[in-house]
């Protein structure tokens, strides 16, 4: 079966681990999925994320969801922001910043899948994946 939108399937999968309280989430691999793994592992938002096999020929990224002492999610809200049915385009000038730092937004660039704020210090634009804060 195939997927329409695989990181509107990513961001509701994440979503739904950390509502039930799963210490990690396994999904299909994909670059851009990899690529926005990257980001909020650097970001602070996840522990881990790593790529394993599933069979001989299929792969699978596991993250590794972080939690504070209380037990709540670090990840309040994962939003989908550029749709399949409408594309999100922002300029260089139009980076949006996501509750004044505490956010990120993550922006698919043609230096690759950045944060709000590397793309902001790239100087470059592009479609708007999502926001997580």
């Amino acid at each position: 079966m195939s997927m329409s939108d695989p990181v509107a399937d990513m961001f509701t999968r994440i979503r739904n681990a950390k509502s039930v309280g799963h210490d990690e989430v396994k999904m299909p691999y994909s670059k851009i999925k990899l690529g926005i793994a990257k980001i909020l592992k650097d970001e602070g938002f996840i522990n881990s994320s790593e790529v394993v096999s599933e069979a001989k020929d299929r792969k699978a990224l596991k993250l590794g969801l972080k939690y504070d002492d209380s037990g709540k999610p670090l990840i309040d809200t994962i939003k989908r922001v550029s749709k399949c049915g409408k594309r999100i385009y922002i300029g260089k000038k139009e980076v949006p910043k996501v509750l004044n730092g505490f956010g990120i937004s993550i922006i698919s660039t043609s230096k690759g899948i950045l944060s709000g704020r590397d793309a902001r210090l790239n100087n470059v634009g592009g479609e708007i994946l999502g926001i997580v804060y």
